[in-house]
């Protein structure tokens, strides 16, 4: 991504990185995205999709090795929803 981002643009490969590094590391310190998500906001990118942050609730699982039931605690996760034009453009 990386490469084509600083083809495309006309930046060095090492201005890409430092781009792509801005919007996508998992480290909410160094992207943008995950800062957003931690903060409990939305990150609406027009045309493409959205990124959420959704609860899941505590639940009860199995342990496919030994059957043995645990419980599972309530966490936070990523979601991706695309947008119209993106889903559009998949299906040729």
């Amino acid at each position: 991504m990386v490469e084509k981002v600083a083809q495309r643009t006309g930046l060095s490969v090492r201005d890409a990185r430092t781009v792509v590094d801005a919007i996508f590391d998992p480290d909410p310190a160094i992207g943008l995205i995950a800062a957003e998500l931690v903060a409990g906001e939305k990150v609406a990118i027009s045309g493409f999709g959205t990124f959420e942050a959704r609860e899941r609730k505590a639940r009860s699982g199995r342990n496919p090795h030994t059957g043995q039931t645990l419980d599972i605690p309530a966490t936070r996760a990523p979601a991706f929803k695309a947008g119209k034009p993106l889903k559009e453009s998949l299906r040729g």
